[in-house]
């Protein structure tokens, strides 16, 4: 889509599946403001007949039940427009909600990484459900409120056209008041939605770390910092309605005022025999009945500012470049993996790998050490397909990842990383989901391989106990320990494990990794390891620093060979020996 869209129009693109239900809801609306003006018609009708000397009451019970009949149509015609409006507008939510999700999985897996997840869950959550007043009432109900006004200017002009202009004389005087009140409102608006964010970030950094808060003392600092956010929110949004105070009065002031130039204009039409009685009773009711669906129209301005804040939030998501891959899957004979001349770098930030050439034939187990934030990690992913490279190519069997379909590139790795999530559901369906059409006995089959059987037994329902969200009924330890069971059923050609054994105690420790070494074989498998004791059987270690390949080779090869490799060696032997 065209990033130099209005707001406005990319709203209309997302309602577009369901413009019928919003045309009817417009039409309910406008039917339900014209019942709304019978009463209006009615009061001029009995007022003329109070004027001609009627006394007949069923006369008068007959025009009140015609502006009863008027208001109950109101009534119904607006609910019929809410209800249509409101279930167009929440199928329309669930199509962004969809599109935005669906996004999210082409998008490249460092742009979900880099992007905090409360951001993603406002936009996600917060902001969609704050275009619902937009879509279900302003469409409708502010179509509505200006299609009256006019339709009423329109038959005035055919009452008498010099009646009509004097109805008019407040709505340009009152539109004077209306541009000082609305006067930089865009700019004043973002400013209050930055404070409003800034207010929420601190509400929940706050309630997120009342434990240190309260751990370490902090909670005077920490609540002054959320109590200047919310003081500095509540001064800006006083400020700003007292600088428009005195506009917005003369709005509500000038606007309704029409009988002001209304009831002399008439009065002199009439002395001078140019305006009949019944039409100068007419032209007042209605020349009352123009201001208030205008009035009622005003109520949308603040929806309207949120609009293009929350649009563009989203659009940010849904505009975001996707990693390209085609649809038909390719021929893949074997898992070896190959980086030519691979340079990688975030779109605004320093390069994190510099021509980086390597070749892992497949099953083979190949480790990677070298100090924290040399480029590991982002070796792995590359590999993984989270990223796409900047220069160079990844390959799997010779074929670049970027003629391989997402999907079929997914199913050839399976990643373990050290910080695994779990979904708020049962030990079972966290590990089935490495393969959803796995039966029971084979998700029990994965903990038995990965020595977790027991640990799960050991829970209040078993392998039916709820993990919690993210987890947070498990230890670490056992988070990761279903997390590598998760990988073990997915059953890929490729796994990649990234300190998957960081949180595992002395204890287990031996029985998972007697248990990975039954799983990953003829497996090809890429390690990111810490400690060096575990990788020394490795058929390949590659030394990353400073996003180059250092050297490679086997334990003993580096031993002899790789200054940098001795130095991490040494340093480990000698935290062991303390140990």
């Amino acid at each position: 889509m065209d990033k130099e869209q209005s707001p406005m129009s990319r709203l209309m693109e997302f309602a577009a599946l369901y413009k019928g239900k919003y045309v009817l809801s417009v039409v309910l609306a406008i039917l339900g403001v014209a019942a709304g003006l019978v009463p209006f018609f009615v009061v001029s009708k009995i007022v003329l007949l109070l004027i001609g000397g009627e006394t007949t009451v069923s006369v008068y019970l007959r025009w009140c039940v015609i502006a009863g009949v008027g208001f109950l149509a109101k009534v119904c015609f607006f609910n019929l427009s809410t209800f249509v409006s409101h279930t167009a507008t929440f199928e329309t939510l669930s199509e962004i909600r969809i599109q935005l999700v669906d996004k999210l999985t082409r998008v490249p897996m460092g742009y979900i990484i880099n992007t905090p997840s409360g951001q993603l869950k406002n936009i996600l959550v917060d902001r969609v459900e704050g275009m619902e007043t937009t879509l279900a009432h302003l469409i409708p109900e502010l179509t509505a409120n200006f299609c009256i006004p006019v339709c009423i200017l329109i038959y005035l002009l055919f009452l008498d056209w010099r009646m009509a202009l004097a109805s008019m004389v407040t709505l340009p005087i009152g539109m004077l008041c209306y541009k000082g009140m609305a006067n930089g409102y865009e700019e004043k608006f973002q400013g209050l939605m930055m404070r409003v964010r800034k207010m929420t970030n601190t509400v929940v950094e706050y309630i997120g770390g009342i434990e240190v808060i309260k751990a370490f003392n902090q909670s005077a600092n920490s609540y002054q910092k959320y109590s200047d956010a919310v003081e500095d929110n509540a001064l800006y949004a006083v400020n700003w309605m007292k600088s428009v105070q005195i506009y917005k009065s003369m709005v509500f002031t000038v606007w309704p005022s029409v009988l002001v130039s209304v009831l002399p204009v008439g009065c002199v039409l009439y002395r001078n025999g140019n305006l009949s009685v019944p039409v100068f009773v007419t032209c007042i009711v209605l020349a009352l009945g123009i201001i208030t669906p205008i009035l009622n129209a005003l109520n949308f301005t603040d929806s309207i500012a949120q609009m293009k804040s929350i649009v563009g939030e989203i659009c940010s998501v849904l505009d975001e470049k996707e990693l390209e891959r085609p649809v038909q899957p390719v021929k893949l004979d074997t898992s070896s993996i190959s980086m030519e001349n691979v340079s990688f770098s975030y779109e605004e930030g320093t390069s994190l790998l510099e021509q980086v050439n390597l070749t892992i034939p497949e099953k083979t187990i190949t480790a990677f050490v070298g100090p924290s934030g040399g480029g590991k990690s982002t070796i792995t992913k590359l590999i993984a397909g989270f990223w796409d490279v900047t220069v160079g190519a990844v390959k799997i069997d010779g074929i670049n990842i970027r003629k391989i379909p997402l999907e079929q590139l997914m199913n050839q790795v399976a990643y373990i990383s050290q910080d695994n999530y779990l979904f708020d559901e049962t030990v079972l369906e966290n590990i089935r989901m490495g393969k959803p059409t796995a039966t029971d006995e084979e998700v029990y089959q994965a903990a038995r391989d990965c020595g977790c059987y027991d640990f799960i037994l050991k829970l209040e329902n078993g392998f039916q106990t709820v993990v919690g969200g993210a987890g947070g009924h498990l230890s670490g330890g056992e988070r990761q320990r279903i997390a590598i069971a998760r990988a073990v059923l997915k059953n890929a050609p490729i796994v990649i494990l990234d300190e998957a054994t960081a949180y595992i105690d002395a204890e287990n420790e031996a029985l998972i990794q007697e248990a990975m070494a039954k799983i990953i074989a003829g497996k090809t498998v890429l390690m990111i390891a810490h400690r060096l004791s575990t990788i020394t059987d490795a058929d390949k270690i590659v030394v990353v620093k400073n996003g180059h390949i250092e050297a490679e080779g086997t334990h003993q090869n580096l031993l002899q060979t790789c200054s940098l490799y001795q130095e991490m060696w040494k340093a480990h032997m000698d935290t062991k020996d303390v140990a």
